[in-house]
This record gives C-alpha cells, sequence and structure tokens, in this order.
C-alpha cells in the first residue's frame, strides 16, 4: 500500500445489485439469466414511440427490504428521473433512476475485519434504477453486438459513505451484502453473472489532513478478490504520483484482469452532463404505512440474527454459529435438523463436520444434495443413542444415505451390519481369543503396564469391526485381564 504511515486512503463503493424479480422493472418482460440473446424484450424494453412505462411493485418491496435490513430510512414518497446518456445498449437513450430521490435514506453495515474487530460502514443511499443491455464483443470478427435482455433489469444501488479505509474491509463488505441480498431473497448475488457488480471510488490524502484527497472511480471488478488488488493496486498508483509531486487526476478507470492494473478510461472533465429531470410518465408512487408494516413483519432472518439465535438458544459457540450461517439454506437446514434432534451441539458437530467436509469436497451447496433432514437426524439420534459408532455412521453410512434418497438410517446402517453389538457373551468370546493370541502382552499388564489396554481394545474392535460398544468391551476386558 505505498508509503504506509505517510497517506491515508479514503475508500467509497458503489454496488449495483440485480433485483430477482420475475419481470424487469416498468415492463413484463422476464428477468431472466442466460435466455437466448435478445430473447427477453419488448415494444417497451426497446423504447418503440408511444410505449409507457409502468413500475413492477416487486422490484419496490425487494429495496424496501434491503433497506430495512441496513437500517435505512425509507423514503414512502418516490420519484423517478431521466438519467440522459447515450450509449449503444441504452435504447432510450436515457435511463429510469431515483439517483435524486432514493428509496432508502442512509444506514448501517456491520463487518467484521481479518483482525476480528467489528466495524460499521454507514451508507448514503440505497436507489432503484434499471439496467442497461450488454455489448457483446467479439474480437475474431472485429465487431460488437448488443443484447437488450438486460435492458430494463431492476436494480438497486447501494452507495456507501467514504468511510473505509482498507481494501479488505472492501471485499468484505462485498460478501457481507452477498450474503445479505440471498438471505432476503432479493438477488443470486452472483458476482460472475453480473447480479452483484462494483464500482469504487478511492482517494488518498496526507495522513493528518481531513480534506480527502482527488477521487478516481475504478470500475470493471467481478469477484472479492478483484476488488481488493484493483483497489491496492489504485493505492499504490496514486501514492507514487504524489511522491512524484505529480497531481491525481480525478477520472474513472477500468480494472484488467490480467494485468492487475487499472487503466484510464475517461477524465472526469470528458463525462455527459446528464442533465437529470423527472420522468414525466411516471407518477410518483407513495408507499401506504399498511404496505410497509406487510413488509416489515414479513422480514426474514438475516444471517446475524441465526448467529444470535444459535448462541443464545441452542448453547453453540460464535465460531461454530457463524459457519453454520454461511449460507441461507445451511442455516434453515440445521434448525430443521434441531427439531428432529434434541441435542443441538450433536447436530451441530455433524453440520460442520460430516456434513460440511462432503459439500466442500463435492462442490455442492446442502439444497443441491439428496440428503433429508429425517435421513440425517435419524443417524445423527442413533449415535446419541449409542446405537452406532460415530466413525461407522460418518465413514459408512452417511455416503451410503448421501446415494440413496429413500433409504433410512437405520435401514442403511443393517444394511452394512454397522450397529453396535450389545451381546456380552459374544464379546467375552472375542475377548477371550485375543488374550490368547496375546500371553506376552497379557502378562505385561499385569505386572503394571496398563497402557496396553488400549491395545486390546484396538484388537476387539478390530475383530467386531467397530461395532462392539466400546463401554461394554472396556469393562469384560478389565475383568478378563484382573482374573
Amino acid at each position: 500500500m505505498g508509503l504506509k504511515g505517510k497517506y491515508k486512503p479514503t475508500i467509497g463503493l458503489e454496488v449495483h445489485i440485480q433485483l430477482a424479480t420475475e419481470s424487469k422493472i416498468f415492463c413484463a418482460d422476464r428477468n431472466e439469466y442466460g435466455s437466448e440473446p435478445n430473447s427477453n424484450i419488448s415494444v417497451v424494453s426497446l423504447a418503440h414511440p408511444g410505449t409507457l412505462p409502468i413500475l413492477n411493485k416487486k422490484a419496490i418491496e425487494y429495496a424496501i427490504r434491503m433497506g430495512l435490513a441496513c437500517d435505512s430510512e425509507i423514503s414512502q414518497q418516490m420519484f423517478f428521473d431521466r438519467k440522459n446518456y447515450f450509449y449503444p445498449d441504452l435504447p432510450k437513450g436515457y435511463q429510469l433512476t431515483q439517483d435524486k430521490t432514493p428509496i432508502c435514506k442512509g444506514g448501517r453495515i456491520k463487518i467484521t475485519d481479518t483482525k476480528g474487530i467489528e466495524k460499521t460502514i454507514t451508507l448514503t443511499k440505497i436507489h432503484l434504477e434499471e439496467d442497461a443491455g450488454k455489448l457483446v464483443h467479439d474480437p475474431d470478427a472485429g465487431d460488437s453486438n448488443v443484447d437488450f435482455n438486460r435492458a430494463g433489469v431492476p436494480l438497486i444501488e447501494l452507495v456507501t459513505d467514504p468511510v473505509i479505509t482498507e481494501p479488505d474491509d472492501a471485499a468484505i463488505l462485498m460478501t457481507e451484502i452477498r450474503k445479505m441480498v440471498r438471505y432476503l431473497e432479493i438477488s443470486t448475488g452472483d458476482m460472475e453473472k453480473g447480479s452483484l457488480r462494483c464500482d469504487a471510488n478511492v482517494s488518498i490524502s496526507p495522513e493528518g489532513i481531513e480534506e480527502l484527497g482527488m477521487k478516481v472511480e475504478v470500475k470493471n471488478m467481478n469477484s472479492f478478490k478483484h476488488v481488493k488488488q484493483a483497489i491496492l493496486f489504485e493505492i499504490d498508483r496514486q501514492t507514487q504520483l504524489l511522491e512524484q509531486g505529480d497531481p491525481v487526476i480525478s477520472e474513472t478507470r477500468l480494472y484488467d484482469v490480467e494485468s492487475g492494473q487499472t487503466y484510464d478510461m475517461r477524465t472526469k472533465e470528458e463525462l455527459n452532463d446528464y442533465r437529470y429531470f423527472p420522468e414525466p410518465d411516471l407518477c410518483p408512487f407513495e408507499i401506504s404505512d399498511e404496505w410497509l408494516s406487510t413488509i416489515k413483519s414479513a422480514m426474514p432472518l438475516l444471517a446475524q440474527q441465526f448467529v444470535d439465535k444459535f448462541v443464545n438458544e441452542f448453547g453453540l459457540n460464535r465460531k461454530t454459529a457463524v459457519t453454520l450461517t454461511e449460507t441461507k439454506d445451511l442455516a434453515v437446514y440445521y434448525v430443521e435438523l434441531c427439531q428432529l434432534v434434541n441435542d443441538q451441539k450433536a447436530a451441530a458437530n455433524w453440520m460442520i463436520g460430516p456434513v460440511k467436509s462432503y459439500l466442500n469436497e463435492s462442490g455442492k451447496a446442502i439444497n443441491e444434495t439428496t440428503l433429508s433432514v429425517t435421513q440425517l437426524a435419524g443417524l445423527v439420534n442413533m449415535v446419541i443413542s449409542n446405537k452406532i459408532s460415530f466413525s461407522k455412521a460418518s465413514s459408512e453410512v452417511l455416503p451410503l444415505l448421501l446415494n440413496d434418497s429413500q433409504l433410512s438410517a437405520d435401514q442403511a446402517a443393517n444394511q452394512l451390519g454397522a450397529l453396535i453389538q450389545n451381546n456380552g457373551e459374544e464379546l467375552e468370546v472375542v475377548i477371550q481369543s485375543i488374550l490368547r493370541q496375546y500371553p506376552d502382552k497379557v502378562k505385561a499388564y499385569k505386572n503394571g503396564k496398563k497402557g496396553l489396554l488400549g491395545l486390546f481394545m484396538g484388537e476387539v474392535m478390530k475383530k467386531t469391526k467397530g461395532t462392539a460398544d466400546p463401554k461394554k468391551a472396556n469393562q469384560i476386558l478389565e475383568a478378563a485381564l484382573e482374573s
């Protein structure tokens, strides 16, 4: 980060979140990723003369959800402006946006930095707007094509205050935003699909100087890693300019993934005058107290609320609780598991242990597996009631259940012969045969080498293929050795 200690960086993020509504924000075109180019279009999204916009109520609800989650003030009187600029993938020649009258004012998002310190990132606003289309460049043909499927897709733009000082914190904030929108079920949050996009405003100023330095906007970052790398590079670049006595120019720059560097796109002086004015074809929209109250009452639990529930109600440590809330599906699955298992800590150990290991190895999410909550609960309860060892259950029975959604835990354990055997007479026979096999070890044990008990127990578990009741086997073994 350049000459650390001499300059202080200031970072603000502008995060575009594509809302997962069924249709676009001002018309009935499908809002669907991956469709054939120019298949989700109509005369409205293509801005044919005489067409009029109709506001999508669900998009407003989703924006309100995000605002409530961020403790923002919800504006109940809404207006849209025309932001005028020309670009090939913008059919109307303007974008409808709430830049001047945002639906959500202020707000905050809490993050935990790499040192475990909790920080609060304050927000300027969250506003609604429509997306532009997409240019598809063909380097072989030497031309560009326009796909208008994305034109008119609803977005919310979340703008932070310039309060971030560490590139790591910017990346962490982005991960937190993705988690929030997924828990709220308002967006997929997939950066690789363009559902979550980030522009960073970066400036540096001498340490001790309150006035912010010249702001540079960095675009084209499609991963959390790239957000951090682009900001790091920009801080270094600006530091070197100041050290050389050169000015930092206020400009927009793009991030190049291959080189890890930013390069100039346009200076602020070259930017168009957007000539904002109120959209004449949309009436002001009012959010009633009743509707706002309904949205508030239907707010889903967020990750932090699940963490608090797991710590305060289920008695888990915070680290385990955070792991169980990495995704909403995982958190919900665990809650459902606890409804069928009395021991919540045992259920958590299964989730962050064998189940999480399988998910990591397979690259699947919990909702992409066929393992039902009932199947896993049956297996956990069998271990708790000492019907099967944890080792057998996790290494043999669980894989069988993962491959057969119709099989119960009892059926799988019986099929594998993995149930613990409590027949004392059978254990007695096994143990006596082992003691006859190791007469020297038996003599050494009786002469004081009590540590050999572990060797004998290992042989017992090996002979019984792990199905012997350890407690009962230990009792019989000690009695036989002392006789």
